[in-house]
């Protein structure tokens, strides 16, 4: 299924990771756009208003919170991240918009379905 004009924001310090992933979501028709920190995510976020952001939950710089304190909470966030979150975590982080998380390493079709 091709979602055209769905704007995503990929937020990740590793570029291998933001390429990657740019690249599996443009092949299934979005529109990516990328952010290599915190302070990058939020200049992006304001001028391109994305559909949806995934963010690294661990990057050097402004801490996670700082960041989603800077985004329009009505914008979905999925995490990307190495850390399985417990379920306090999760409970943690609902009600700041996170709809999801994906663990790293992750599988394309699972980055896609979710």
């Amino acid at each position: 299924m091709k979602i055209e004009n769905k704007l995503i924001l990929v937020v990740d310090d590793e570029e291998d990771i933001r390429e990657s992933v740019k690249v599996i979501l443009e092949d299934e028709g979005y529109n990516v756009v990328t952010a290599k920190n915190g302070k990058d995510c939020l200049v992006k976020f304001k001028k391109k208003k994305p559909d949806l952001v995934l963010l690294d939950i661990l990057m050097p710089g402004l801490k996670t919170k700082e960041i989603l304190k800077g985004l329009n909470k009505k914008v979905p966030v999925i995490f990307l991240t190495v850390v399985r979150f417990s379920e306090s975590t999760k409970e943690q982080l609902i009600p700041i918009n996170m709809k999801d998380y994906i663990e790293k390493p992750f599988n394309n079709k699972d980055l896609i379905k979710r």
